[in-house]
């Protein structure tokens, strides 16, 4: 059995986005050809380009990752682990409320095939929410987390969504802001400590930003508690706008047991989309991504950049 925890730094360029690739940048519906397969994977392989491109530029290999999927970057899966580049791969299907295994009970067979570094999963958990569904929801994350605990080589990364109800939007006049800053990183930490009393145990958790030092702070302390010392979290992008997304990493590098972020879609999302219109060269397309990857990176380590 595994030792739980990771704790030495960890950013990660993830673009293992499906649903809002296929339907948001490209407009598709329904069950892709061959060619629309090759072109979601094409635009995938601007962005590792870049990502390699800012390693070579000096963003430090060993603490340096990618995650991606396997239904569009398999062969970007093969070539970072054979470059040494540390990988993660998703085991959720794309876009749905409720968590379940993408390739369902061969969820082992296709997480062996590619031993990334971290097999992770996006959920959305709310404590709050209906218990049929958390308990549902649990009880295969806990399957998952056995495994890789048990018979995998691979790391568990945990990303916790907290979306709003209905009723705790009510509450706050449905103003989102305030839930953001007054509610949700109290409903992140009663999250954690229910899953892990459920038996889910990521060595990383992959966490929405939080305004301040304390709520980083108490999310750690909720991630390490009884005696998960080494447990590393990490911030995610949201989609958010640079300067937000400075801000949140700004906020979680001063705590210790962050350890890194994973920035997507503010990284990569822009220059995608100018690229596929032909408004950017694909050379410009991979520098800007691998500038903005490497920015995050300085900002994260307390260095100096161009904001």
């Amino acid at each position: 059995m595994k030792t739980i925890g990771f704790n030495k730094p960890l950013y990660i360029l993830p673009f293992d986005h499906r649903g809002s690739f296929q339907t948001k940048m490209f407009g598709w519906t329904g069950t892709l050809t061959v060619d629309q397969t090759a072109q979601i994977a094409a635009a995938k392989q601007v962005i590792y380009d870049a990502f390699v491109a800012a390693v070579e530029s000096g963003v430090p290999k060993e603490k340096a990752g990618i995650l991606v999927d396997e239904q569009f970057g398999a062969a970007i899966l093969r070539d970072a682990a054979k470059h040494g580049y540390g990988t993660s791969c998703p085991a959720e299907k794309s876009g749905q409320d409720e968590f379940d295994f993408e390739y369902g009970e061969d969820f082992a067979e296709h997480i062996e095939a590619f031993h990334p570094t971290f097999c992770k999963v996006l959920v959305r958990y709310n404590p709050e929410s209906d218990r049929t569904l958390n308990e549902r929801q649990a009880a295969r994350l806990r399957r998952l987390s056995d495994y890789l605990r048990n018979q995998s080589r691979s790391m568990f990364m945990f990303e916790l969504l907290v979306p709003a109800e209905t009723a705790q939007l009510a509450r706050l006049n449905g103003d989102k802001k305030k839930y953001d800053l007054e509610l949700r990183p109290k409903l992140m930490v009663a999250a954690i400590h229910e899953l892990q009393q459920y038996g889910v145990e990521p060595d990383v958790w992959k966490i929405e930003g939080l305004e301040t030092r304390k709520d980083c702070e108490n999310v750690v302390a909720a991630a390490r508690s009884g005696g998960r010392d080494t447990v590393g979290c990490i911030i995610l992008g949201r989609g958010e706008d640079d300067q937000k997304v400075h801000e949140w990493l700004a906020t979680a590098c001063q705590v210790p047991g962050f350890i890194g972020f994973a920035v997507g879609r503010t990284t990569f999302w822009e220059p995608v989309v100018q690229w596929r219109a032909k408004q950017i060269t694909r050379p410009k397309a991979v520098s800007e991504i691998a500038r903005r990857y490497h920015e995050f990176v300085d900002i994260f380590e307390g260095k100096p950049c161009a904001v």
